[in-house]
């Protein structure tokens, strides 16, 4: 019986049992597609990683990212805990370290570094926002989410879908009691979200400019269309809302830079850092950061 390494890191966070959790599957030469699928589900977490060696010898590894039901081609939260937990195990970490990760959407770029708070890693995204079709409204949009459409949007920010390799419905609200009150109505959700192009319908990514903590720049939450279940750190969905914050908030200058909190309603705080570099009011390059801890590790049986 082959036996693999595995280990559980809580993402988007400095703290254990906060952030997203994440299981790590390592030396998975051997499985197939199937096998990591059912591996997914026996963690059951919104993300299990597979690492296996990368075609390119001067990458780190190639890795393949599941959720209990299906393959990603790219997430934010797997890819940070990557990251730092392959910079950890091979003593990188201290000193710094750049890394590819080889990822079904394209190689990952990775910088991973420890300072006082913790191990912190940002990758460079391997795709920027753009925008991404979808004919639901307000009123649609808000009825799925136990809303009423007077409390859907603020300032100029309004309902739109974008993807970075992954699509997502913003959602932009009028402030924290309403985020609070969101009710996710999955059915209604399901018929209403645009197809992701694998048959599951995009997710909802609620936001407002009201924060907890105050050096925030946005709070957000995140509903997973297809399954129902809110997630607590979404890198993918913070990619793609970054194509929120340059259509709607037209940041001036030549960079941008955000934390979003996420999660807290769930009791999982989660931060996540957006860095845009812009070029004539356009994203040229984005980032995004956060840190990672590990709080679990053990052997694989099966």
């Amino acid at each position: 019986m082959v036996q693999r390494r595995y280990e559980i890191l809580d993402v988007f966070t400095a703290e254990p049992l906060a952030g997203n959790p994440l299981a790590i599957v390592h030396d998975c030469e051997g499985l197939d597609g199937d096998a990591m699928q059912a591996i997914a589900r026996e963690f059951n977490l919104s993300e299990t990683v597979f690492v296996m060696p990368p075609r390119n010898a001067a990458h780190m590894a190639a890795i393949r990212i599941f959720t209990p039901n299906f393959e990603m081609p790219f997430a934010g939260h797997p890819t940070v805990g990557t990251a730092v937990a392959l910079a950890l195990g091979r003593g990188l970490a201290d000193s710094g370290v750049i890394l590819v990760l080889e990822e079904q959407i394209g190689d990952v770029r990775c910088v991973v570094t420890r300072n006082d708070a913790g191990v912190f890693a940002e990758f460079d995204l391997p795709r920027l926002a753009e925008p991404y079709e979808l004919t639901a409204g307000a009123e649609e949009i808000g009825a799925a989410l136990g809303l009423g459409p007077h409390e859907i949007g603020f300032e100029n920010h309004k309902v739109a879908a974008f993807s970075a390799g992954v699509p997502y419905v913003t959602v932009p609200v009028r402030g924290l009691d309403v985020a609070a009150r969101v009710k996710f109505n999955n059915q209604a959700w399901n018929e209403i979200s645009p197809d992701r192009g694998t048959g599951v319908p995009a997710s909802a990514y609620v936001y407002c400019r009201e924060t907890v903590n105050h050096d925030c720049a946005f709070h957000a939450r995140m509903f997973s269309g297809g399954e129902g279940f809110e997630d607590p750190a979404t890198g993918s969905a913070l990619a793609a809302f970054s194509g929120a914050v340059v259509t709607f908030d037209e940041p001036a200058g030549d960079t941008w830079q955000g934390w979003v909190e996420q999660g807290l309603e769930m009791k999982r705080p989660s931060r996540l850092r957006l860095e845009l570099d812009l070029r004539n009011g356009a994203a040229g390059a984005a980032r995004i950061g956060g840190y990672a801890v590990q709080v679990a590790e053990g052997r694989l049986l099966a």
